[in-house]
């Protein structure tokens, strides 16, 4: 059976109150994980830039812009493991 691969955009916020080495880390996980599992078309670091609203009292955060092609049952673990990942503030994925 033939997998069907929809296209997705995904926007991630990482904490920037860390070192850059630390942002880059989290940065060139999430990257890796979706080149693994699909097929990135473009990927947009955005940088630090100042939130809507605080969250956990912060209120900058590393934008990521991330527009793929993937099997749908790896957009459910790709926003798991978002979820669980220290470091990451926000995630939002959406067909494209």
């Amino acid at each position: 059976m033939e997998k069907k691969l929809v296209s997705y955009e995904t926007m991630f916020i990482v904490e920037s109150t860390g070192t850059e080495e630390a942002t880059a880390a989290v940065v060139n996980k999430f990257k890796a994980l979706i080149e693994e599992n699909g097929t990135i078309e473009t990927f947009n670091e955005w940088g630090k830039r100042k939130l809507a609203y605080p969250i956990n009292d912060m209120t900058e955060g590393y934008y990521v812009l991330v527009n793929y092609t993937a099997d749908p049952s790896f957009v459910a673990e790709l926003e798991r493991i978002f979820n669980i990942t220290e470091g990451v503030m926000r995630s939002m994925t959406t067909k494209a």
